[in-house]
């Protein structure tokens, strides 16, 4: 039996080079995930203390009431739902914003790439090969 032959797959067929992106791109990329980021960092935080802060401090909550009922209890019972719903809300809007926002700055760089194209095709001599 012969051994197996041990070729580097990645020798004969190397990953595709990713397409080239502009400035403008790359800056876009940027705010958008430092913007991501950042929102879920902020909502997170906000998650973390309505699960473990506000359980805490509880006690010292306690005279203050909600629609008749006690502060914890209330939060106990449903308003940490609601700020669960309400942070995922968010999140969808406001990620919804950027992504139209992301998309915005790509209409603008394929225009600005397409009007390159016109412009170098305007200017460079008609080839035809067949």
């Amino acid at each position: 039996m012969a051994a197996p032959h041990h070729s580097s797959h990645a020798t004969l067929n190397p990953a595709p080079e990713p397409p080239a992106v502009s400035a403008a791109m790359a800056h876009a990329h940027r705010k958008y995930w430092r913007f991501n980021l950042a929102l879920i960092a902020t909502l997170m935080t906000l998650g973390f203390i309505v699960s473990f802060v506000l359980p805490v401090i509880a006690p010292a909550l306690a005279q203050v009431r909600v629609g008749g009922f006690r502060l914890p209890f209330y939060f106990g019972a449903q308003g940490a739902i609601l700020i669960y719903f309400a942070l995922i809300v968010v999140y969808i809007v406001l990620m919804q914003w950027a992504d139209r926002r992301l998309q915005r700055a790509f209409d603008a760089d394929a225009r600005a790439d397409a009007r390159a194209d016109l412009g170098a095709a305007a200017g460079a001599p008609a080839t035809h090969g067949h």
